[in-house]
């Protein structure tokens, strides 16, 4: 027994014996680990151990590796630059390397490997070799440079929206105004200030109006998709009444109906309101009756009714037209793509007024569906948001 009361000699066997147990059990959890490769290195990086997890995904036996110099895992281009001992060096140096680069498994091929290296000292602090430890991360970097790309490619594919948008806004803006100008002039020689107008002339204004018009319409579906596109449009969501709505939309395709010879019903007593912004939803409606006009042939008819829901209110806009494919249904809602048209249509128009009206719709809280039967004909059904201003 010591001076201080502890025992001295007596308990060195059983730390031996302990220090010799943990030694095993580290050695058995360092030969277990699968997923990293521990081993050592002597002090000029030659290989003195070899652990499961390094065999696994390095591909050596221990037998094939051990006594051979670690810059074997190199590409031969960093063996060049002299990377291998760079690395111990540093090491030394600082008391830790680490970072991630490319290492080469025993059949040549590629992994992204994290690898960190420690220098082992003995107790007078004299370097006797290098403890090393390398993960596997090529799923992880497979997983981020496909990030990467995705994230370039969508950026890619936004900047040229973007530019696009830019573009269909920039001309249509150019376009609109010599067009408005010619219809001006249309207008003032119909009237006569500029001298008498024959029959016949006045017959050519009137096509020269009519294309005028339908170009400033080709021209504005441009102008508010690229608004739409840039997220330029501004909504003025209000309660307003349906019935109002309905009437200025009555107004405006009416004489279109009659001019073909078409039914254009209308429902009664509307009594409910809507919580939308008033222009936006009068330009989906006439969109659609538009649509259902162009694609009914004369002696047809063209219903509009209309379902109050508990927060919803629910317009069909049906036709007795030409009707659509099913599986072009939601094709339809597509930019610029226009179901039937051939080059011998009669059907013009971008193909935009749908897209245009779908995404209106969405904004303001609603949606757009349509159902249609070959030779039967069509629904377009607009939901919109319900309000009760009494309530």
């Amino acid at each position: 027994m010591r001076d201080d009361g502890t025992m001295g000699e007596e308990r060195r066997p059983e730390f031996g014996v302990r220090r010799e147990a943990t030694l095993d059990l580290y050695r058995l959890l360092v030969e277990s680990l699968r997923d990293y490769a521990v081993f050592a290195l002597d002090e000029t990086g030659h290989v003195m151990t070899w652990n499961a997890g390094a065999e696994r995904f390095k591909g050596y036996m221990a037998e094939e590796i051990i006594g051979r110099h670690f810059s074997v895992f190199y590409p031969q281009s960093e063996i060049d630059a002299g990377r291998p001992e760079m690395e111990l060096r540093e090491a030394a140096r600082v008391g830790r390397y680490e970072e991630e680069g490319w290492r080469l498994r025993k059949d040549g091929s590629r992994f992204w490997a994290h690898i960190v290296i420690t220098p082992l000292r003995d107790e007078n602090g004299g370097l006797i070799g290098f403890g090393k430890v390398t993960r596997d991360l090529t799923e992880r970097r497979v997983a981020e440079q496909r990030a990467i790309e995705d994230a370039r490619r969508i950026a890619e594919v936004e900047a040229a929206n973007r530019a696009k948008s830019d573009f269909l806004a920039a001309m249509s803006h150019e376009l609109r105004t010599p067009l408005n100008a010619i219809g001006g002039y249309v207008d003032l020689i119909s009237l006569g200030i500029r001298g008498p107008v024959t029959d016949q002339q006045l017959d050519d204004l009137r096509r020269i109006r009519r294309s005028q018009q339908h170009l400033l319409g080709i021209i504005n579906d441009l102008l508010n998709f690229s608004r739409l596109e840039g997220g330029h449009v501004t909504y003025n969501i209000d309660s307003v009444p349906l019935r109002s709505i309905m009437k200025t939309v009555q107004a405006m395709s009416e004489p279109l109906a009659s001019a073909k010879g078409l039914t254009l019903k209308w429902p009664r007593n509307l009594q409910v309101h809507v919580y939308v912004d008033r222009s936006k939803t009068e330009q989906i409606l006439m969109n659609l009756l538009t649509n259902a006009i162009k694609f009914t042939a004369a002696g047809g008819a063209v219903t509009v009714t209309c379902t109050s829901k508990r927060d919803r209110v629910v317009i069909d806009v049906d036709d007795t037209g030409t009707g659509i494919a099913p599986e072009k249904l939601e094709e339809i809602f597509e930019p610029f793509v226009q179901v039937g048209r051939t080059h011998t249509s009669v059907h013009e128009g971008t193909g935009l007024g749908l897209a245009i009206s779908r995404d209106l719709a969405y904004a303001m809280g609603g949606d757009l569906t349509a159902r249609s039967e070959l030779g039967v004909g069509s629904t377009f059904t607009l939901t919109l948001p319900r309000h009760a201003p009494h309530a």
